[in-house]
């Protein structure tokens, strides 16, 4: 089981980037065994993948919604995740999650809330109009 632990969410104005990251602890070598993804969930709103990265980093998933604008990286060796958010808007308003998904496959990307083994505690990100 990994502890997946978020930081770096804030308040920042439309148009503002941040930076999340997400460390893992616990099982870490067995890290690049998971698939990793930051879901977001806004207020009266069901959770939904934003980002997902592979195994080893080559394949990636972005949402239609934040496609150009965020970007989702991963270094193993440190066991930990990143998401670039750039152009931010207040749509992008959200409590935004870290999940691990462990996956036998190197190129499985996208996974749902109900395969996820491990959750962060999310950060909060707040993006004023």
């Amino acid at each position: 089981q990994l502890q997946l632990v978020e930081s770096g969410g804030g308040l920042v104005q439309a148009g503002g980037s941040l930076r999340l990251s997400c460390a893992a602890s616990g099982l870490t070598l067995t890290f690049s065994n998971y698939a990793i993804g930051w879901f977001r969930q806004a207020p009266g709103k069901e959770r939904e993948l934003a980002a997902a990265i592979s195994r080893t980093g080559a394949y990636t998933y972005y949402a239609d919604s934040v496609k150009g604008r965020f970007f989702i990286s991963r270094d193993n060796d440190k066991g930990t995740t990143y998401l670039r958010m750039n152009t931010l808007n207040p749509e992008d308003t959200a409590v935004y999650y870290c999940a691990a998904a462990f996956r036998p496959s190197v190129d499985s990307v996208y996974f749902e809330t109900n395969e996820a083994n491990d959750w962060g505690q999310g950060t909060q990100v707040t993006v004023s109009s």
